[in-house]
């Protein structure tokens, strides 16, 4: 996760000052890349300790094509509360889009199921794409995001915007574009959340493993998670974990939380640090 450190303190010594949607204010750089060879370990950081349970938990709440938190407040999952209406409601947030995207004669698109359906039937293709970004369902960057909800709208727009698969050599890669990303909360369970996918993916599929490829436009760290990054980057990174599952799953979409197996996670300690709402 090196490449990863480096861009944080790129970020630190050549980033612009900039305001931002929730007045906290942020330091950012536009346009990186980041890339992870899935065989070198599971991208997991090592530098501080994540909370693996949250980034399966929601991915297998994309999947479901879920958009209350109920789901993953019964699971113990709050990463999502402050976003939410009271009764939990996002609006046509990433499960909406992944699984249900509406077409103008109001067919109904699975964009998952024909990324799986695509991978195993003409693997070479260009256009094997999950795309969350729905212009007709953006939300009013001037009300606050259970306003938006509440209206139908999307509670926040997605920051992973665009994902791409790509096959070779019998070996799964993908790509991720992000159009906005809180690099110290944020970007680590975004690659986390990647890797996962592209593995369930892979097993679903019969492939190997090959790279994750994030693609940022705006790379930022809050104002308010200063000393947090120069804590972090302070440490050594540990060696990577392992990832495996304990079965093969019908399809993706039957995955449990116990078919993930996390072997050899020795991180540093938790840094907490303030969300921006």
């Amino acid at each position: 996760m090196r490449p990863y450190l480096a861009l944080l303190q790129d970020i630190i010594d050549n980033g612009v000052d900039k305001g931002d949607r929730t007045g906290t204010g942020t330091r950012s750089v536009f346009g990186r890349q980041l890339r992870y060879d899935l065989a070198q370990g599971f991208p997991l950081l090592t530098t501080k300790k994540l909370h693996l349970k949250s980034i399966i938990y929601e991915l297998l709440w994309f999947l479901r094509g879920d958009t209350n938190i109920r789901f993953l407040k019964e699971n113990g999952v709050s990463i999502w509360d402050e976003w939410a209406t009271p009764e939990g409601e996002l609006g046509p947030v990433y499960g909406a889009q992944w699984r249900h995207w509406r077409g103008e004669d109001g067919q109904v698109y699975d964009q998952v199921q024909t990324l799986v359906d695509g991978l195993k039937q003409n693997p070479n293709s260009r256009r094997h794409i999950i795309n969350a970004w729905n212009v007709a369902l953006l939300p009013d960057e001037q009300q606050k995001p259970w306003q938006n909800a509440a209206a139908g709208k999307m509670a926040l727009p997605p920051c992973h915007v665009l994902y791409q698969f790509y096959v070779a050599n019998e070996r799964l890669s993908a790509s991720l574009y992000i159009r906005s990303n809180d690099m110290f909360l944020g970007h680590p369970y975004n690659t986390a959340s990647l890797a996962l996918l592209t593995m369930m993916l892979a097993q679903q599929c019969d492939l190997g493993l090959g790279d994750i490829v994030v693609s940022i436009g705006d790379a930022h760290i809050y104002c308010n998670h200063f000393e947090q990054v120069a804590l972090q980057l302070s440490r050594e990174p540990r060696t990577l974990p392992q990832l495996q599952f304990a079965r093969k799953p019908a399809s993706i979409f039957d995955y449990q939380y116990e078919d993930f197996v996390l072997m050899g996670y020795d991180p540093h300690p938790h840094i907490p640090a303030p969300i921006a709402v």
